[in-house]
């Protein structure tokens, strides 16, 4: 059994979002908190995977790092794969318009958006899932190591030069999009690992748009 050829989005997916949800109860109902949830999962399933990949003596040191710090080609994803990213895609998108305005207050003001009769918990877990689909469809080409930064560098790359919510959102995905696209192409061409040279991209972008909200007072 090849583990490289077997993984699958349908496998991958639930996984991700059982984890999540572990995640979001670890750090409510315990005294982990925040991002030492996240790093105590996260480090945990890294080491016992790669335990379990190791043992199965199907792995080599390049599948490995593939999966570490993903792909050199788009060739060794799958037709279905590629069909069903596209399709968790437009649930994202469509779930995040949908709750937009309740996912923007429980961003900003849980306590807030409790008074209002917001369901927190429930938003919160959508958002968890979300971000979790996010990041199971971008693993097979950032890796595992890498993905975490294609989700907060456009973020924070937009907030040097954005201040409201909806606009840093929108430059958010604009610059998520291109610095994929453009490092994506860099990788294919230099013959390079797409997620270092993605997030590399990330960061000239970080660096750029910060010069530019300190020009032009907003950074």
């Amino acid at each position: 059994l090849n583990l490289q050829q077997e993984y699958t989005l349908e496998i991958s997916v639930p996984i991700v979002v059982v984890a999540a949800f572990c995640i979001l109860r670890l750090s409510e109902h315990s005294k982990i908190k925040g991002d030492a949830a996240i790093a105590l999962l996260s480090t945990s399933a890294i080491a016992v995977g790669s335990l379990i990949y190791e043992k199965a003596g199907t792995g080599s040191s390049g599948d490995m790092c593939s999966s570490l710090f993903g792909n050199t080609s788009i060739l060794n994803i799958t037709n279905k794969d590629l069909l069903l990213s596209l399709a968790l895609s437009v649930v994202v998108l469509v779930l995040f318009g949908a709750f937009y305005n309740r996912i923007f207050s429980i961003t900003f003001d849980e306590n807030f958006g409790q008074a209002t009769g917001i369901r927190v918990g429930t938003y919160k877990m959508l958002i968890a899932i979300l971000t979790a689909i996010t990041i199971v469809l971008g693993m097979r080409m950032l890796g595992t190591v890498m993905i975490s930064g294609m989700i907060i560098f456009p973020a924070l790359t937009s907030m040097r030069v954005c201040k409201s919510f909806r606009a840093v959102i929108l430059c958010s995905a604009v610059v998520s999009v291109i610095c994929f696209v453009f490092g994506f192409f860099t990788a294919s061409l230099l013959g390079l690992r797409t997620g270092p040279t993605v997030i590399t991209v990330d960061l000239m972008a970080f660096l750029l748009f910060s010069v530019a909200g300190r020009l032009t007072g907003k950074g």
